[in-house]
């Protein structure tokens, strides 16, 4: 299960689940916008560039400076495609029934086992549902939300969950399995809470409490929507999990250092109260990261892209980020943890936890 006490955790993401802004060399001269449009654009290309790419991206190496600093966790991302085809039809996938690479598997069976070598908890995260569940490149799909609309997408979840449960939760550095990452604000609450039961379900099969902790998302809505409801059976040992950032919305993103520092260290931390006694079980957050700046990430957000670094020096910079990043930190720490998106990007420090710490901005040490 996820550690008892405290979890400082990071998350992997771009690694087994593509970003486009986090690494967009791998996209540089295509189309495609996220994994399911790079493979089906790519064809027989894609297999030996996205292994080159699962092979170095995140190593061992990686694992053991993490457990160095204190971190106890990751969060890892995973496709519908983890364990290979078949996989329900899409459009966006061409010809191919099964445009993805293979092997992700194997990806997720060395992730666990440096680990359990580096004494880390893995959190295993459905992050890409069939069809996509939120309409974002992360969903493996930009700009298409079609999961929630199609049975047999709902449904394959399920069992795929119930397959992940099967296949890895016995391992000893499994920690938990969240059930999907991120479903978008206007899947009704009743359609999340209905998988969500089955869901449950389908990972106890293979993996009872006490040895995995199931996690669920809020789906961009209020924690009163799910009162009393994993407070009772037939949840046990499961954790509620949501997702704090500062530079998708207008309202954030005229705010200015001060501001922004407030709402993280005040604002939040009620919020953190809040929201465990309305639902009575604990909760984390489960991503978070010092980006102020949209346009980094805008590959389907809208402009104008201002915010309050934009006229600040390095010095300046360095010290904003660092009262931004302990504001956030004491918020979160209220819960029963935490898991920073993301542990590595290619371009964009404030969302690469390597960076923020090599410059700074976060503390170097976690224990």
């Amino acid at each position: 299960m996820l550690p008892l006490k405290r979890v400082r955790g990071v998350n992997l993401g771009g690694w087994l689940v593509l970003e486009k802004w986090m690494t967009p060399a791998l996209f540089d001269g295509l189309a495609a916008t996220d994994e399911t449009t790079w493979c089906a654009e790519l064809g027989a290309d894609a297999a030996p560039r996205l292994r080159a790419h699962r092979d170095s991206f995140i190593t061992r190496d990686d694992f053991a400076w993490l457990a160095a600093r204190g971190i106890n966790a990751v969060r890892l991302p995973v496709g519908h495609w983890v364990l290979g085809p078949p996989v329900p039809r899409h459009a966006r996938y061409g010809s191919s029934p099964f445009p993805f690479v293979e092997g992700a598997d194997t990806c997720v069976d060395r992730a666990l086992s440096w680990a359990r070598a580096c004494g880390l908890s893995v959190l295993l995260d459905l992050h890409a549902a069939p069809g996509c569940q939120n309409g974002f490149d992360n969903g493996g799909l930009l700009g298409v939300c079609d999961w929630a609309a199609h049975p047999e997408y709902v449904d394959f979840s399920v069992e795929l969950l119930g397959r992940m449960a099967a296949r890895w939760g016995a391992h000893p550095a499994l920690g938990g399995i969240q059930v999907l990452n991120e479903p978008r604000w206007d899947i009704p609450t009743a359609v999340l809470k209905d998988f969500y039961t089955r869901a449950y379900r389908a990972i106890r099969a293979h993996a009872p409490e006490g040895r995995v902790t199931v996690v669920f998302h809020d789906g961009f809505r209020p924690a009163s929507e799910y009162a009393g409801f994993f407070d009772a059976a037939p949840f046990e040992d499961v954790l509620y999990d949501l997702h704090r950032y500062q530079c998708f919305e207008r309202a954030d993103l005229e705010l200015d250092v001060a501001g922004h520092i407030r709402k993280a260290g005040f604002d939040w931390a009620r919020e953190a109260d809040e929201v465990q006694r309305t639902l009575g079980i604990p909760a984390i957050c489960g991503e978070w990261s010092l980006g102020l700046d949209l346009k980094v990430v805008s590959l389907w957000a809208a402009g104008p892209y201002d915010h309050a670094l934009d006229r600040l020096d390095r010095f300046g910079e360095d010290v904003a980020l660092r009262a931004y990043a302990a504001a956030q930190l004491s918020a979160f720490e209220r819960y029963r943890g935490w898991f920073f998106w993301s542990y590595r990007t290619l371009t964009t420090p404030a969302w690469c936890f390597r960076d923020a710490v090599d410059r700074g901005w976060l503390p170097e040490h976690y224990d």
